[in-house]
């Protein structure tokens, strides 16, 4: 049980491993997962090192690379083929005379040949024949919407010397970078000469234009348009054919798709594990330091076997203790259960090498005080519940492997989940609260009936009466403070005096731990000059406060509580060494002189500086000033600390109030109806006072109240 509560004793080990042989004892290694490895070329870049071509193959993505390539070419393909039909037929509208007079110089010529074109149809071959003398084009294909504005800047840019026509493509086509549906239009551009051909060209460059070899002929356009029909046809016969191979390597791959995938990332684990190590002079040995438990060194011995074995390697891999002054790291054995809680302690900050491990002490505790801010019985029931169930089927839900970040969370921390519930039960007993309401198992010790007044509207008990407090109630508090007027008066007095009191033992218990650090370590000084004074200054006045809260619940009782005299008022005066005022009384004979003892004692153990004696010049005014800022600091952390634990008592208030107007606000409604359909009535009422139960209660409430468990373990 050492291992439990101290982080395991560590050392460095070096592993030479053979080449053929270094890859299956690293993985029997991660498999342990008992060594760490040390990075022997700090000074070598990433990209320069042995296994770096391994590491890239494992995250390429060769097949996702070509599918797309494949649908760019299609996309190509088929943009290609709309543009030489809607060629081919914008050519049998025009003929000769209609273009010659589209390029004059002057706007109404253009308008007039343009209306014309829509009446002359055919003259195709006479036109292809002549178009060679008198201009020539460009086509391609363009976004829906950018037409317009296209269309407009061809028209200022080249001053009316240009010709466009352009058509709808009527199918959307698939965008290959993003993979939406977009809408394109495919144009034809002709006009004279080459500077015309470089504007038009630079402006379709500037609306990101696709532009599109087209042969001049009839006859070649026919050609090519029958050739991208056929590999289109071609192209989408693959396609089909890779689709349907795809889905039937998909569906018998899909069984064991994660496995390829842990695979994947174990591989790239290893070779990232290989560049850490070193290579010999011979390139057939790799070196490598390890740190290692030296409790669990025959479980490595025995991984590395194993790994040589599976290699086929007939030299074995050796482990070669060695000497080092370096601090080891930490390292805490943990199970499934234990492990949550490590997690939260870690979250914090890992401890040095060999330090006391608080994770077993946070099994208790954490759950503990989680419970105190989240007592109900009900509440806490349900947690249990829904914990089991994650407990009970975890070799199930671990093998389904849920890419869910939330549940995965939840999944991880089942066992604390567990316990939150179970102790939260247990504080809900003693709550005695059940979901906003108490339960009157056995019977309450308090009687009405030696004070019973029917005229008077509220019947205040006097437990000084004979016969109206016959005791106390066997666990938790009586149920009839439940319908009590003053019922939050008395909670509040109690949480936060238990708040108070919980907050103190903590604080206690964690500055007690480090003694079991400064025997450990074999540091005296630290005990004389640092535990010993702190303990002092803790247990001198809040531990005195805690001292005074249970002598007031045994010395005063029902006949003698009025003449009680005030916790706060006395401790406030225990620093101000105020006891003249006759209206605040004393607990005790000697109050004043063992307060005052007390306070001289709590100023007198301040922090001290070790390190003064070492110095052959002292400086009283730095160590003054030294002294007086620890002092400061450790007095305002012990206040700030105490006064956070009243956090127990605010949250636990607050989730019994909440409950409480969650019962009398909508659970009510249902229970207090009388009409014929009141079942009806009462089952929507339930529903919506589970899920508000659920939903604000459970979840809401419950992650307010962990988030506050934490802070009181920082």
């Amino acid at each position: 049980m050492g291992e439990l509560f101290r982080s395991e004793e560590m050392t460095l080990a070096q592993l030479f491993l053979q080449s053929e042989a270094a890859y299956c004892c690293v993985s029997e290694l991660g498999e342990i997962g008992m060594v760490q490895f040390r990075d022997l070329n700090p000074d070598v870049n990433v990209f320069q090192r042995k296994f770096v071509n391994e590491v890239r193959r494992c995250e390429e993505m060769d097949r996702k690379l070509s599918e797309q390539a494949l649908k760019k070419n299609f996309l190509e393909l088929t943009e290609l083929k709309h543009i030489l039909r809607r060629h081919l037929k914008q050519k049998s509208m025009q003929n000769l005379s209609a273009v010659q007079n589209s390029f004059s110089p002057h706007p109404k010529v253009i308008v007039l040949a343009f209306l014309s074109l829509k009446l002359i149809r055919g003259c195709l071959y006479s036109f292809i024949y002549l178009s060679n003398i008198f201009y020539r084009f460009v086509a391609g294909v363009i976004g829906r919407e950018r037409i317009p504005n296209f269309e407009r800047m061809l028209w200022r840019v080249c001053r009316g010397n240009v010709f466009l026509r352009q058509a709808d493509i009527e199918d959307p086509l698939e965008d290959p970078t993003t993979g939406d549906q977009v809408h394109k239009s495919v144009f034809i551009i002709f006009f004279q000469g080459d500077q015309l051909k470089n504007r038009v060209k630079k402006i379709c460059e500037g609306f990101r234009a696709t532009l599109y070899p087209c042969p001049e002929t009839s006859q070649e356009r026919k050609e090519m348009l029958a050739g991208v029909n056929a590999r289109i046809d071609d192209l989408q016969m693959v396609l089909n054919q890779t689709e349907d191979h795809r889905q039937r390597v998909l569906q018998a791959a899909a069984k064991t798709i994660r496995v390829w995938f842990i695979k994947v990332r174990k591989m790239k684990a290893i070779y990232h594990t290989l560049n850490l190590c070193n290579i010999d002079v011979t390139q057939k040995c790799l070196i490598a330091e390890v740190w290692c438990p030296i409790s669990d060194l025959d479980s490595i011995q025995f991984a590395l076997r194993r790994g040589t074995e599976k290699s086929g390697s007939t030299v074995p891999s050796i482990l070669n203790r060695m000497q080092t002054k370096q601090t080891p790291p930490t390292y805490n054995k943990t199970n499934k259960f234990t492990s949550g809680f490590q997690n939260i302690v870690d979250a914090y900050g890992i401890g040095s090498y060999r330090e006391i491990n608080p994770a077993p002490y946070t099994i208790i505790t954490f759950p503990f005080l989680f419970a105190v801010m989240f007592g109900d019985l009900g509440h806490g029931t349900l947690m249990t519940c829904a914990a089991l169930y994650l407990v009970l089927r975890e070799s199930r839900l671990m093998a389904q492997k849920n890419d869910n970040e939330i549940f995965n969370m939840m999944f991880g921390g089942r066992y604390i989940i567990l316990l939150m519930g179970v102790f939260s039960m247990y504080t809900g007993i003693i709550y005695n609260d059940c979901f906003s309401k108490s339960l009157n198992v056995f019977g309450s010790g308090w009687s009405v009936r030696p004070m019973f007044n029917s005229r008077a509207g509220v019947l205040q008990l006097d437990p000084a009466v004979d016969g109206v407090f016959n005791g106390p109630y066997p666990i938790g508090i009586d149920p009839i403070w439940s319908i009590s007027v003053n019922k939050l008066s008395f909670l509040n007095s109690f949480k936060m005096k238990m708040s108070v009191i919980l907050g103190v033992i903590h604080m206690l218990f964690g500055v007690t731990l480090s003694l079991f650090n400064h025997l450990y370590f074999n540091k005296p000084l630290n005990i004389y000059l640092g535990f010993i004074p702190e303990i002092i200054f803790m247990a001198s006045l809040f531990g005195y406060l805690v001292i005074l809260i249970f002598y007031k619940w045994v010395s005063y009782g029902a006949r003698n509580s009025r003449d009680a005299p005030s916790l706060l008022i006395a401790f406030i005066n225990m620093f101000l060494f105020n006891y003249n005022d006759p209206n605040n009384k004393l607990f005790y004979r000697g109050q004043m002189a063992i307060q005052s003892l007390l306070v001289v004692i709590a100023l007198a153990c301040v922090p001290l500086n070790e390190t003064t004696n070492f110095y052959p010049q002292f400086n009283f005014a730095d160590v003054a000033v030294h002294q007086a800022i620890h002092t400061i600091e450790y007095c305002l952390g012990c206040i700030s600390n105490t006064a956070s634990y009243l956090r127990l008592w605010a949250l636990s208030l607050a989730h019994a109030q909440l409950s409480e107007v969650l019962w009398s606000m909508v659970m009510r409604i249902g229970l207090y109806s009388r009409s014929l359909g009141g079942f009806i009535l009462l089952a929507i009422v339930f529903y919506v006072f589970a899920v508000l139960t659920v939903v604000i209660l459970l979840i809401m409430e419950g992650l307010s109240a962990f988030l506050h468990a934490l802070r009181l373990h920082w």
